[in-house]
């Protein structure tokens, strides 16, 4: 398995941090934050990129897919702060190599919380290079 997750994990919290020094930033899926903004960044696929694995079965590229959900509940401004800390990340993962595949906005717990949630992936190679596709 090609494992590139702490990076990825690690290059986000530090762009969202720099920005949001009390936003909390998870690795893993949450259903209801402790605080906000809240941000998750999880691994939600990584499959052997068939068209590359060689006839001894050794996997020469996977095909990553990355989860981030964004939460605000300020009273005033949820919207625009989700918006502005999902900035951040959207830009890191362009950077990075990444495609978003995916953006939807929603509300929950009664309006009180807005919420981004969005899909990326690239396809790495073993030496951990990542290609748009």
């Amino acid at each position: 398995m090609i494992d590139i997750e702490s990076e990825v994990f690690t290059n986000i919290e530090t762009d969202v941090l720099t920005s949001f020094p009390k936003a909390e930033v998870r690795s893993e899926e949450i259903l209801v934050p402790s605080s906000f903004p809240c941000a998750t960044i999880v691994e939600a696929d990584n499959h052997v990129f068939d068209s590359t694995q060689d006839s001894s079965g050794d996997e020469n590229h996977a095909v990553l897919m990355y989860e981030v959900n964004v939460y605000s509940n300020k009273a005033s401004g949820k919207k625009t702060e989700c918006k502005a800390v999902f900035q951040i990340i959207d830009t890191r993962f362009s950077k990075m190599g990444f495609t978003r595949k995916s953006m939807v906005p929603q509300t929950t717990n009664n309006g009180t919380v807005y919420r981004i949630i969005a899909r990326y992936q690239a396809v790495v190679s073993k030496e951990k290079v990542i290609y748009r596709r």
